[in-house]
């Protein structure tokens, strides 16, 4: 091994890779998996594509696992390291504490009625009880469903009825961002009015068995006006904290399902298993070069893969510890976490790093104290140029990354190295992770793949690949196309318009489908759309995304009025805040009295898109 590392490193003197050199000596504290990773991936190793078809590295090998059997080894080896750390709950737990309580939990869980193969829904900040709820479902061979906790009555119950779920794990509050925590005991009655009572009953859910309650309110909300509600603290102390007894789970299990788009008009649940998220959570700490020695800030929620895959399970996988600032996201409160924690290395979308840095510009928060950072990820839409430079300046992240996935491909299958070139971390979302195939296809024929630097539509392979839509045939076949050639591979059409490059890096430039990307959470139109066709003073509705500086992207809906109908800007907005979440409510509102259309009559989105940003020039948004 030493002979390998020192011609590694004397090549590298060779061609003038000194960053790579550095890089290179970093790797050998990640051990087999870092040195391989590294090994099978530099640049003068590759030869260069002419056809926009790519393969990630075949080194290292795939985890074949379970989540917890994995996790047992990690604890093996940094049980008194820390791996989960609140920050806003003063609560720190290591990796032995994170394994006992968990089995504490699942043992508990059990008490009440959870069984393998049990969709268990999770409405929760980032805090502890869901760091020590997501291992304790895995273990159990439940299914872990996140839900958003903003959502409302009719899009919890939505969800729940889609997956049947036969347990909600929820708070007493919400916590939203840059507003007041949300009560949801009006919520919890309306799933079960009698929670009030000894007994719980939800004739809106039939398959809802218990709802274990959080009590994340610090004495806000009183817990006893929800009495047929169980107590998570009960559920978690009464219970032995000794490895659970084989429940026969399989690497192949489905462990996670990801909801992908509205719960209220068309949803979509994205079914992954122990080896798609254990495998995309140990490469991305892999490609980020976590180690034990790592604290990883991570803004991002639980609740979205953002959190879950790339946060939770990259740092779990590495030994590393994983700090939440706040149960939402809090730019003042990431700050002061990687000042206190000394961390390495910190989450966010764009619009997350331009809040914190906008504090540090404000003097709310002193430049000091960030020497610590070297890394971390940005995700959800691109980082700007601009935003990058401030970036390593100000918070000393030379070696952010880049990733880009979808949720049904767990998430990540292009990422950025430590490494690349600034070029290359700007302009591209990064090459493939190992074992991930990636093409960019016609989009009028998916098995027509496209020379380099030629636009289409990115299709996806591999280990990655989710299961299927939950209990959603049609959707499965429509997203994942059997391979003409190999009828054992199936690829995942992604919907982005994308080209690759000779070097196999991908940037992404568009969006085939009308996904709106704000602040890097995914809107889909069709939701919104649904919605105001509800309102009696709307004929028809096309909503659309309109570049914003801020978010990337914001809603904006073009609505035709009925006839005689008076409805106003601001009734829009309210009749969307009411019925679905505040970041679906449309920032601007265009009156038309028709669509430009193709023959066959669909909308040409792209026109209104045009016309947005014109009338937008002209001062005529609302």
């Amino acid at each position: 091994m030493s002979i390998l590392i020192s011609s590694f490193l004397l090549i590298a003197t060779i061609y003038d890779y000194q960053h790579q050199a550095m890089t290179l000596l970093r790797t050998l504290r990640c051990g087999r998996r870092g040195f391989e990773s590294f090994r099978s991936s530099s640049s003068f190793t590759r030869g260069l594509l002419t056809q926009a078809h790519d393969r990630g590295p075949s080194e290292p090998p795939l985890l074949e696992q379970t989540i917890p059997e994995h996790f047992a080894g990690v604890v093996s080896k940094h049980g008194d390291r820390n791996a989960v750390i609140s920050r806003h709950q003063r609560t720190e737990l290591t990796y032995d504490a994170l394994d006992r309580k968990s089995n504490a939990l699942a043992r508990g869980l059990q008490s009440i009625g959870v069984k393998k193969g049990d969709r268990v829904s999770v409405s929760l900040g980032n805090n502890i009880e869901f760091a020590i709820a997501t291992y304790a479902i895995f273990k159990l061979g439940a299914v872990l469903n996140p839900l958003n906790p903003s959502f409302n009555a009719g899009q919890v119950v939505s969800a729940l009825n889609h997956l049947e779920s036969s347990h909600l794990i929820i708070g007493t509050e919400t916590h939203l961002i840059r507003k007041d925590p949300r009560n949801n005991t009006e919520i919890l009655k309306h799933i079960a009015p009698g929670i009030g009572g000894k007994k719980l009953e939800a004739d809106l859910v039939p398959s809802l068995k218990e709802i274990v309650l959080v009590d994340n309110s610090r004495g806000r909300v009183d817990p006893s006006q929800l009495s047929a509600a169980v107590p998570f603290a009960d559920v978690q102390n009464g219970s032995s904290q000794e490895t659970l007894s084989d429940q026969s789970l399989d690497k192949n299990d489905i462990v996670n399902i990801q909801f992908t788009s509205g719960t209220t008009s068309s949803p979509k649940a994205a079914c992954l298993t122990h080896r798609n998220i254990l495998n995309n959570g140990a490469q991305i700490g892999d490609r980020m070069l976590l180690t034990p020695d790592d604290v990883v800030v991570c803004p991002p929620p639980l609740f979205h893969c953002f959190g879950c895959i790339l946060g939770y399970m990259a740092t779990a996988t590495h030994g590393s510890s994983i700090v939440f600032p706040s149960e939402a996201f809090d730019p003042e409160a990431s700050l002061r976490a990687v000042q206190e924690y000394r961390g390495t290395a910190l989450y966010g979308v764009a619009t997350m790093f331009l809040a914190e840095l906008e504090l540090i510009a404000n003097g709310v928060v002193p430049n000091e104290g960030f020497q610590h950072l070297r890394t971390g990820i940005a995700a959800g839409s691109s980082v700007p140029a601009e935003l990058m430079r401030k970036l390593h300046k100000i918070l000393n992240l030379e070696e952010l990354t880049i990733c880009y996935g979808m949720t049904e491909t767990s998430p990540v299958s292009c990422m950025t190295r430590t490494d690349d070139p600034i070029k290359k971390r700007i302009d591209t979302v990064g090459r493939l992770l190992p074992h991930v195939e990636c093409k960019v296809v016609d989009p009028s024929d998916p098995t027509t793949t496209l020379p380099i630097n030629t636009r289409g539509e990115l299709a996806t392979s591999g280990y990655l690949v989710m299961e299927e839509y939950f209990n959603d045939p049609l959707k499965t076949r429509e997203a994942l196309i059997p391979d003409p050639h190999d009828p054992t591979k199936i690829w995942m059409l992604t919907g982005d318009e994308a080209f690759m490059d000779e070097e196999g890096y991908v940037s992404i430039t568009g969006r085939i489908k009308d996904l709106i990307i704000r602040g890097g959470e995914n809107i889909h139109p069709l939701e919104i759309e649904n919605c105001l066709l509800g309102h009696e003073g709307v004929r028809e509705v096309s909503v659309v995304g309109l570049p914003d500086e801020r978010y990337g992207e914001v809603v904006a809906a073009f609505v035709v009025r009925n006839k005689d109908a008076t409805l106003e800007a601001g009734e829009v907005g309210e009749w969307v805040r009411e019925r679905l979440s505040g970041h679906l409510v449309p920032k601007y509102v265009f009156w038309v009295q028709d669509y430009p259309k193709t023959a066959s009559g669909k909308i040409q989105k792209f026109i209104l898109k045009e016309d947005g940003i014109r009338m937008l020039k002209e001062g005529k948004g609302l």
